[in-house]
């Protein structure tokens, strides 16, 4: 077995389980380009073979199948004991260029950490997790990535009977701010110093002769999440449910339950059903994710120096500078997002205008944004991007204040609009068409609003005219104002 293969790591790390075969596994979808990318051979004809694969129902010869351990504060209150409670790790696979990825199969049956649960998974929040993270991967964004998708031929229960589903997903490991936290809760030291070893090994392999590996291994996992975050706020993308436990330690975006992103600028926009106080609203990720990488230090603080008290002390350090590293990658691509590349005084100020105007004005934040990199080259006093604001004042002003900033960028116009629709896109996975894609395939059982979904998504920074409402925000009536997890 691998050494960088997590099932090699001692048996208190997981539980050895297999999946619960399911009656009729059908493929909804299987991503042939990522299987590609992992040298696996699929025929993607949706044929008996693939779905009983990604069902779980026959598994590759030689497969280790575990749940993993983990802890996780959830909404700030610790839970010493989660764990993979529907979701059992299958194996690993080397991409072309010699990385290891996890491959996972999600709502395949019940595991020693299922708790309550049935361990299994509804269609509607399958599709939600392979859209959503499909178009993440294509806005550049790290995440983990959908593989296949199938129906189980079963129902499961949620507040009714709904048709289930089992998503195949792959990460470049599935180790948690929360998996750290289960063993520092049990005062496992050396559990903590396998799982830091492991890491380092999987992500960070120069880290190893590194005089300090482990504070070298801790200041990249913060690089990576305020690099992470920053991405996130520039798309208006709101995770719903930052507990430790949905953090995970190679920086991709992981669990896509009550997310969202957002349509009318809103910095308290909450979308998700369980957050009734707004812990993880948009503007308060940031903070969200410095918080948990405070509990991730903690846990591993008898590796950072042998004195506790200087341990403390260079944990604080690096905590202390996620908000520097965070508000630089921010405001670097804010500029980019309005066509700067020069770094002048005022460019906050004038970016954080903007946002106010936005939020004043309830302007939808990815149609402005896209606006703007058309207004660069646009002759008229107004562009398109003013159709977001309600008052056209607050637009005029501000694009005024703009045109003259941007009159000393050393960049062509047309150099600087193309620039900007490379970070701008036209198209995110709206939660109204989400939902709509829900709503066909688990009321009239068709997937070709899913089909077509994703192929839109797939290229979210390029026009395409043919499917130029997917841009659109969501009429009135269409809205949506919350989201639910998937248990």
């Amino acid at each position: 077995m691998n050494s960088r293969s997590y099932a090699s790591l001692p048996e208190r790390f997981f539980a050895r389980v297999a999946p619960t075969p399911v009656a009729q596994p059908r493929v909804i979808k299987v991503n042939l380009a990522l299987a590609a990318e992992l040298n696996l051979s699929l025929k993607g004809f949706r044929g008996e073979g693939d779905a009983a694969f990604f069902s779980g129902n026959v598994l590759p010869p030689g497969s280790v199948t575990i749940a993993m351990a983990y802890a996780g504060h959830q909404f700030g209150h610790f839970v010493p004991q989660l764990g993979d409670g529907r979701a059992i790790l299958i194996g690993e696979r080397s991409d072309g260029h010699g990385r290891l990825w996890d491959i996972q199969l999600k709502g395949c049956g019940r595991t020693p950490y299922s708790r309550s649960g049935d361990g299994r998974a509804a269609l509607g929040p399958v599709l939600r997790e392979y859209i959503v993270s499909e178009a993440m991967h294509a806005l550049g964004i790290p995440a983990t990535r959908s593989l296949a998708a199938v129906t189980t031929g079963e129902s499961v229960r949620r507040e009714e009977l709904l048709p289930g589903a089992i998503l195949t997903r792959v990460a470049a490991s599935h180790v948690r701010v929360g998996t750290f936290e289960y063993f520092a809760a049990r005062r496992d030291f050396a559990a903590t110093k396998i799982l830091a070893d492991f890491c380092i090994g999987r992500h960070s392999g120069r880290l190893a002769h590194d005089e300090a590996p482990y504070l070298a291994w801790l200041r990249e996992v913060i690089a990576r999440q305020a690099a992470l975050l920053a991405d996130w706020m520039q798309v208006g993308f709101v995770h719903g449910v930052m507990n430790t436990d949905n953090m995970a330690i190679s920086g991709e975006t992981i669990d896509f339950g009550p997310c969202a992103f957002l349509d009318a600028f809103d910095p308290a926009a909450v979308f998700s059903s369980i957050d009734e106080h707004g812990r993880y609203a948009y503007s308060n990720q940031p903070h969200a994710a410095a918080w948990n990488l405070a509990r991730l230090a903690e846990s591993v603080l008898t590796l950072l120096h042998e004195d506790p008290a200087r341990a403390v002390d260079l944990a604080q350090q690096l905590i202390e500078s996620f908000a520097g590293q965070f508000a630089d990658r921010w405001l670097k691509g804010m500029r980019r997002k309005i066509g700067l590349s020069v770094e002048e005084a005022g460019d906050r100020a004038l970016i954080e205008d903007l946002l106010d105007a936005m939020h004043r004005n309830q302007a939808d934040f990815t149609l402005t944004f896209r606006g703007l990199s058309n207004a660069v080259t646009d002759p008229q006093p107004i562009g398109e991007a003013r159709v977001s604001f309600e008052h056209s004042r607050d637009y005029q002003e501000w694009v005024q204040r703009w045109r003259v900033r941007a009159a000393r960028e050393p960049m062509s116009p047309a150099a600087r609009a193309a620039a900007m629709r490379q970070v701008n896109p036209a198209y995110i996975a709206r939660n109204h068409r989400i939902e709509q894609v829900i709503a066909a395939a688990v009321e009239q059982r068709d997937l070709a609003p899913f089909e077509q979904l994703l192929a839109v998504l797939s290229q979210p920074y390029l026009d395409q005219a043919a499917f130029a409402a997917y841009a659109n925000p969501p009429a009135a009536s269409e809205r949506v104002l919350q989201t639910f997890c998937g248990t």
